[in-house]
């Protein structure tokens, strides 16, 4: 295709070859026969719907030509914000993200339109088209990172919610990038946005900074209840009850994996009481009673890492009836009986069904899916090591061998060498099929770490 040649210059020549009037073309198009006039004489600009019916009647894809359409309108003319707005909600549509990338880059030049453009990437965002909102926020908030402002701060928050994915070393990069402007949210998004911050880093293993932003979470919350009470529901994912006893969970949390399990009790004790909330209605009755339910199930394991290995029979009767906490206490019943050299096979054996990976959720909502890969990594990691002490090579290696490639998957790299750790500690034991599907693992592993240099070591 030329570049001299317009749309215009295409339609011409169209119904030239076709041999048909204009009276026809406009039946077949539904467009005016005089706009069509106007139009190939260059006395009116295309609209996008009047491109779109075009197009369809010259029986060419949809899409066909928006780059056209930009070069003639956004490039050669002055862009006027009635065809820009509906050509990237139809470059949305068709999923033409070279097209947008090209527009909102040319619009950049003109800052009146960032107000527009956020606009666009919030409709976006909220309707589900991520990849197009991604390219807006980027844009808009390279444009304004120098300007501290609310917008920016939340263009951060959604690039931050958007790029969570299963790869752990992106999760690291984009986790911290988004803490430094958390504060800089406007209120209403703070306390989802910490709560989701929270999230991020704790399935990182980073208890530290899970530590400080759940007294942050805790202060915000507080303060925002005491001053206004329950928040109108649109305006927080949950009830702000919901944050401050999250709080004092995700604390517990923190202290629980750094073997501070007297005072991860302590705060299994701040979120079983609720004798505070103010007359609850039943949206809160139901977090209260999750977190109750949580406090009750976090008690049994925080004794059982202490080494209290006689509550195991009230705990597994207690998971018995409640289905969405057997996953997350398996995965801590075998690290306790791991670390404390106790035999669960009956366990095992009774929640075998457990050990392929599923989505959780619980009476609140669905589970962080980076929080789920965490647990089922370290699940496979330790029952490979459980197998393993007990001299049973074949499923133990069969575990290790599992969890490198889900490590893999996600990125792990404290998984992946946990993992090669275990399995040359055993190899001796191992079949050859199973060192034959090492070998292979590995130069995964090699080429992974060649593609993120060092990424591994990062979490030795």
């Amino acid at each position: 295709m030329e570049p001299t040649t317009t749309i215009r210059d295409h339609l011409e020549r169209y119904l030239k070859r076709e041999q048909m009037s204009i009276s026809l073309f406009s039946e077949l198009s539904g467009i005016n026969s005089g706009t069509l006039s106007n139009i190939l004489n260059k006395n009116r600009p295309i609209s996008m719907q009047q491109l779109d019916r075009i197009t369809v009647a010259m029986k060419l894809e949809a899409g066909h030509f928006y780059e056209l359409y930009i070069d003639e309108c956004f490039v050669h003319a002055t862009p006027d914000w009635r065809r820009l707005g509906p050509f990237l909600h139809r470059c949305a549509e068709l999923d033409k993200l070279d097209c947008i990338e090209e527009v909102i880059r040319l619009m950049m030049d003109n800052l009146s339109y960032i107000p527009l453009l956020f606009d666009v990437a919030e409709e976006f965002y909220h309707a589900g088209k991520w990849k197009p909102a991604t390219l807006l926020y980027e844009t808009i908030a390279e444009s304004e990172k120098m300007q501290h402002s609310e917008r920016l701060a939340l263009c951060q928050y959604r690039l931050f919610k958007l790029g969570l994915t299963s790869d752990q070393q992106r999760n690291v990069i984009i986790a911290a990038q988004f803490e430094y402007y958390v504060d800089r949210l406007d209120e209403r998004y703070q306390l989802d946005a910490l709560n989701e911050l929270i999230n991020a880093f704790g399935a990182l293993h980073r208890w530290n900074k899970v530590q400080e932003l759940s007294d942050k979470l805790k202060i915000k919350a507080t303060v925002h209840y005491e001053l206004n009470g329950r928040r109108k529901q649109e305006e927080t994912k949950r009830p702000i009850v919901f944050y401050i006893l999250y709080s004092y969970l995700a604390s517990g949390s923190a202290h629980y994996h750094q073997k501070n399990y007297h005072t991860a009790l302590e705060y299994v004790a701040l979120y079983a009481n609720n004798s505070w909330v103010k007359d609850p209605d039943e949206e809160e009755r139901v977090v209260m009673n999750q977190f109750q339910e949580w406090a009750e199930a976090n008690r049994y394991i925080y004794k059982l890492m202490a080494g209290q290995f006689e509550v195991l029979p009230d705990y597994l009767e207690y998971i018995s009836t409640k289905e969405n906490e057997i996953f997350p206490a398996l995965c801590d019943i075998v690290k306790a009986a791991l670390h404390y050299n106790q035999n669960i096979d009956h366990v095992l054996r009774d929640y075998q069904s457990y050990f392929i990976y599923q989505e959780q959720s619980n009476r609140i909502g669905k589970v962080s899916s980076q929080v789920t890969d965490d647990r089922y990594l370290r699940l496979l990691l330790d029952l490979g090591a459980y197998y393993l002490r007990k001299d049973e090579y074949h499923s133990g290696i069969r575990f290790v061998l599992d969890s490198l490639k889900f490590a893999i998957e996600i990125s792990s790299g404290r998984g992946m060498l946990r993992g090669v750790g275990l399995f040359e500690q055993y190899r001796e034991f191992a079949s050859e099929t199973a060192k034959q599907e090492y070998k292979m693992i590995i130069s995964e592993v090699q080429k992974l770490n060649e593609e993120k240099v060092g990424f591994a070591d990062s979490y030795m």
